[in-house]
């Protein structure tokens, strides 16, 4: 883990979402956070010990989904599925698809396989999931203001977390996506989906993939008006989850962007904005870091 000094900073994004303004002031105490996203490696360690079942993998509960035949409720997550053309951006179902057997151990479905990806982050985590691992190992996940603090890494309003060139010297900063989103990635930054962490430089905290690589789950309940009255030091978030967009589902924050993230779509790879996901869906781009108290 790396020591993350007490601080302040003026949290929020001026070029994101209305969710990530008005931009304010926030004042964080010290911690120790997680050099990198945790890894499949360091999952599979928790999982050996405690015989953890995530909710990717736990059978559905007919009580839960009314109506849906039982053929139906198998366990599985939500993964990347490329169209084979050019579709508009305004329906993120067209490159999203639900897909029975994925989880952690098979991100991408049956016939896939982490064998080979023991040093990229865990995916297919719900905040459950990723809560129970923070807890084995005497930790906890980090409020999204420790997160922000975090990631900035001691810059000033800088657009990114190394600084405000998006490609200084024409060096490829975070495993973003490269191309035309989402029907072709040229893989400039080399990668397709996730990449071993610490294969972009630290930011200068000496933290890791703090843009893009994976969304990381945070602790704090999504409410797109949380910054109009947010306490000005150690916030915590808000007592409840509301998002107007999907008002029945229960959602987390999630921060740092993924390998997703396009300047045409999402720009979630930025640190001070915003992402928001529902508590109980796995995904292939959603992972975790933890952090702990001094």
């Amino acid at each position: 883990m790396v020591w993350i000094p007490a601080g302040s900073f003026e949290m929020g994004s001026e070029t994101g979402p209305d969710d990530a303004r008005p931009i304010h002031t926030v004042e964080v105490d010290g911690f120790w956070m997680d050099e990198t996203e945790v890894t499949n490696r360091e999952f599979s360690r928790f999982v050996d010990a405690t015989n953890y079942v995530t909710v990717a993998e736990r059978k559905l509960d007919p009580k839960d989904f009314p109506g849906v035949p039982a053929e139906q409720l198998v366990p599985g997550g939500v993964v990347f599925s490329q169209p084979p053309g050019h579709v508009s951006l305004d329906n993120a179902l067209q490159w999203w698809r639900w897909q029975p057997g994925a989880s952690w151990r098979q991100p991408a479905g049956p016939g896939s396989s982490i064998e080979k990806l023991m040093d990229h982050p865990v995916v297919q985590v719900c905040w459950e999931d990723a809560q129970a691992y923070a807890k084995w190992a005497g930790k906890r996940l980090p409020t999204e203001a420790e997160w922000e603090w975090a990631a900035r890494g001691g810059l000033e309003k800088r657009t990114y977390v190394w600084g405000d060139e998006k490609h200084p010297d024409g060096k490829w900063m975070a495993n973003v996506f490269s191309g035309e989103f989402p029907e072709r990635n040229t893989k400039e930054d080399r990668y397709e989906y996730t990449a071993p962490v610490k294969s972009f430089p630290a930011n200068g905290f000496g933290l890791y993939d703090m843009s893009g690589n994976v969304w990381e789950w945070v602790a704090d309940w999504y409410r797109p008006d949380y910054y109009t009255n947010s306490p000005a030091k150690n916030p915590q978030g808000p007592a409840d989850s509301f998002d107007p967009a999907d008002p029945q589902a229960l959602k987390k924050v999630t921060r740092g962007g993924s390998f997703l993230c396009t300047d045409e779509y999402c720009i979630g790879y930025q640190p001070g904005v915003r992402g928001k996901t529902s508590i109980d869906t796995g995904l292939q781009h959603t992972g975790f870091r933890c952090v702990k108290s001094p």
